[in-house]
């Protein structure tokens, strides 16, 4: 069964990290932007993440350019940004493409996995994918849905 478990990311150092490095923990999968409207809501995942660490949960965040340049061009800069502006301390990754020809293979997955609803594709930043303990994608929800909205699917999980 595919899972989650066989991809591999880049770091922000550009090492790469296999998820393998998370199985048995429920995820939390967003691509995110520092520029943007729904920006604020970091502050609600990181609450989730304070939360709910401790019992297994990984938030893993993804920066990602491909909406109306959102991002910044530097990693450093988001890494930053995400830390000094909303205590950001769960793990940020290298910056990808969701969507296209270049689209990270790990997103490829998700929407394959849970559909949007009209379509496969990520239509904004902060698109959230819940992901079980056996790295099967639970659910997906919109960029528009707060992230403590995600909280009665995620305590199911833990």
């Amino acid at each position: 069964m595919e899972s989650v478990y066989q991809f591999t990311v880049k770091k922000t150092n550009g090492e790469e990290l296999s998820l393998k490095e998370y199985e048995g923990k429920p995820l939390i999968i967003v691509n995110t932007a520092s520029k943007c409207g729904l920006t604020p809501q970091f502050k609600g995942l990181q609450e989730l993440y304070d939360q709910y660490k401790d019992q297994g949960l990984e938030i893993l965040g993804f920066p990602c350019d491909q909406f109306n340049n959102q991002e910044f061009d530097n990693i450093e800069e988001t890494t930053q940004f995400c830390q000094m502006n909303y205590g950001v301390t769960f793990p940020i990754f290298a910056k990808i493409d969701v969507n296209g020809n270049n689209a990270d293979p790990l997103f490829t997955f998700l929407k394959e996995q849970k559909r949007g609803i009209l379509s496969k594709t990520i239509k904004w930043n902060f698109t959230k994918f819940l992901v079980d303990r056996n790295g099967q994608v639970v659910e997906r929800y919109a960029p528009n849905t707060e992230p403590d909205k995600i909280l009665e699917d995620l305590v199911k999980l833990l």
